[in-house]
């Protein structure tokens, strides 16, 4: 379907100036001090009801990371990260030896202790 460049172009002339006023400090229906009242009161209850969303975002996002980081993942650490303790100390330390005794046994199998290639 192809649209008329003419047609366009009218729509977009008829709906801008209804756009434009959106916020025309000088529009007609703004000037008693009721309507700008139930305005203001407006602006509020939708100001308030988002602070009330991001406000339970926050908490269920803070929530989610508490227990993802209280919780041990698949390795094994975890807890020990969130709390600050020695959890990573220790787990580095671990891991050092670990590397120390395979270095080890790749030295013994280049040596020719072959039970020590399987390691």
């Amino acid at each position: 379907m192809r649209v008329n460049p003419l047609f366009a172009a009218a729509l977009i002339a008829v709906a801008l100036p209804v756009a434009a006023h959106a916020d025309d400090p000088a529009d007609p229906s703004m000037r008693s001090s009721t309507a700008r009242a139930r305005d203001h009161e407006a602006i509020r209850r939708m100001n308030q009801a988002q602070l009330d969303y991001v406000r339970a975002r926050d908490a269920r996002y803070a929530r989610q990371y508490r227990e993802s980081t209280a919780a041990p993942d698949a390795y094994g650490y975890g807890a020990g990260y969130a709390r600050g303790d020695d959890g990573y100390a220790q787990a580095q330390a671990q891991y050092q030896r670990d590397l120390a005794a395979w270095r080890q046994a790749v030295a013994d199998c280049r040596a020719g202790y072959y039970e020590a290639c399987g390691r």
